[in-house]
């Protein structure tokens, strides 16, 4: 339940009632309270303080269109993810930060297409211990000195909490990777932020858990959330994982939080990206996450599925008029 207090309650009764119901207390104007999702009517000591209520049927709350239909807005800096932008924000570089070479070479080539938003991972979550692991904190000033110097926003993954304050200082939106979906100490430390947000989609998660990852960091009072969705584990084999546009559909139905894809690592080959793109596109999705790399076949991580810098420039091309035929543009 999401409770909406009169506002001449004070900040003080606001407290009380929240201790006093059990309710989270999330809003920074002491306006919304939360109760469990097992309260299904207003309790009568709180009839008297409240403005207005939602009861709901499980614990999508807060990113529910029940809640709040209008799709939320994100601001990465200049750049406006979401709300009524009809835009779609690809978001370009390499898998890992490999040298300030390699990612120098990836912000001159954003700003050169008129893109706003470099990605590339310091700390990477790998399955293998012998895969290489990223440069880590000196990644991170890689980044942030590429920003300083393009322009540019970085976005960069979390792997576990213990460098979470790094990130934090270091980039413009926190990656939470598919590994790190139900890190406890990640999504704590996020709530507890107001820097942007983006929460992919754990390759064994479902729809609602997913979402409800989300309401970690928004009931903490970090409003500003993406969802992205990057491929699921299924059967099949012939492909990295299976990129689950059925549930973009429903994310885009009954959720309002901005929706990201990222086909890269659905495919995990390049030749199925730039098809892969164009289908996301075409749903009217708010971003767009496409790994590239200077030379794909001496990438120190998925190299298989990184684009040349020939390939990206000719898939944005591409990409225009299938954004353009749903009424959106891409930035």
């Amino acid at each position: 339940m999401i409770i909406h207090l009169k506002k001449n309650v004070s900040a003080a009764q606001a407290a009380v009632l929240a201790d006093e119901n059990k309710a989270f207390h999330v809003s920074n104007n002491q306006e919304i309270l939360i109760t469990g999702s097992g309260v299904k009517e207003l309790p009568a000591g709180l009839a008297d303080f409240t403005d207005n209520f939602w009861v709901f049927p499980n614990d999508m709350q807060l990113a529910s269109k029940n809640y709040q239909s209008d799709k939320r807005t994100v601001a990465i800096n200049n750049t406006i993810i979401g709300g009524t932008s009809n835009s779609t924000v690809l978001i370009g570089g390499p898998c890992s930060v490999e040298s300030e070479e390699q990612i120098r070479s990836s912000a001159e080539l954003l700003v050169k297409m008129g893109l706003s938003t470099l990605r590339g991972g310091c700390y990477k979550p790998r399955t293998s211990p012998y895969s290489f692991q990223g440069m880590g904190l000196d990644g991170l000033k890689l980044l942030a000195k590429m920003r300083e110097e393009y322009g540019l926003n970085v976005i960069t993954e979390a792997r576990d909490a213990t460098h979470i304050d790094e990130i934090i200082e270091y980039s413009d939106v926190i990656q939470i990777g598919a590994k790190a979906m139900y890190d406890q100490g990640i999504l704590r430390a996020c709530a507890k932020t107001n820097k942007p947000v983006l929460i992919k989609r754990g390759f064994g998660s479902t729809l609602q858990e997913f979402v409800q990852a989300a309401e970690f960091l928004l009931s903490g009072g970090n409003e500003n959330v993406m969802l992205c969705e990057r491929g699921i584990r299924t059967f099949e084999t012939g492909t990295r994982f299976t990129l689950d546009l059925c549930g973009v559909a429903w994310l885009q139905e009954y959720t309002n939080l901005p929706i990201v894809l990222d086909p890269s690592h659905a495919m995990g080959y390049a030749y199925g990206v730039g098809p892969l793109a164009k289908a996301c596109v075409a749903m009217g999705i708010d971003g767009l996450l496409i790994e590239t790399h200077p030379n794909p076949k001496v990438a120190k991580s998925d190299a298989s599925q990184q684009l040349d810098y020939t390939q990206f420039e000719n898939l944005l091309n591409e990409l225009r008029p299938v954004a353009a035929s749903v009424g959106y543009k891409m930035i």
